[in-house]
């Protein structure tokens, strides 16, 4: 289901009215990445894949248990419940720029990816040096701890991948 999405997003096509059937064949045939043929940057590799789907798992597991922690109780620890809202944000615009990955949608995804790094680093380094700060722990608390440091590696391969890709993804 996860792959069907990014293929849904992946793909363009148009739709139009009164064409010539050798431009409606042109269309229904496979594009070049999917021949096999063309550059690494629009074919989307194991990696790209599998960063992709975990980071629409995450956005989907943070969104939601925010907005349930946020709605039941909210009072108990506000700044984590914000955070972790923050952190499905975050996740849902990483997946959405890594699934386009050209043109704009690619510093989109630099900025979401790095602001994510920088924010499971700041928020890891509080939760441990000022545990006060959090009553309840956040997606990024710990490091990213409660979802196995997935938060905290994610990033660093997403943005690995970015660096990989730059030349032929532009």
């Amino acid at each position: 289901m996860v792959w069907n999405t990014v293929r849904l997003l992946n793909t363009q096509k148009r739709y139009t009215w009164g064409v010539s059937s050798e431009i409606l064949s042109q269309q229904n045939e496979p594009h070049s990445h999917e021949k096999g043929e063309g550059s690494d940057a629009e074919r989307l590799t194991g990696l790209a894949k599998v960063l992709i789907a975990v980071y629409l798992v995450l956005a989907v597991a943070a969104t939601f248990r925010s907005v349930y922690q946020i709605l039941t109780k909210f009072d108990e620890a506000p700044l984590a419940y914000v955070l972790s809202a923050v952190a499905g944000v975050v996740y849902i615009v990483a997946s959405i720029a890594l699934i386009k990955r050209r043109g704009v949608w690619r510093k989109v995804a630099w900025v979401a990816l790095s602001f994510e790094l920088i924010g499971v680093v700041v928020v890891g380094v509080l939760s441990v040096t000022a545990p006060s700060l959090f009553a309840h722990p956040s997606v990024w608390s710990g490091f990213g701890s409660g979802y196995g440091y997935i938060p905290l590696v994610l990033p660093v391969l997403g943005l690995i991948w970015l660096a990989r890709t730059r030349k032929s993804g532009s």
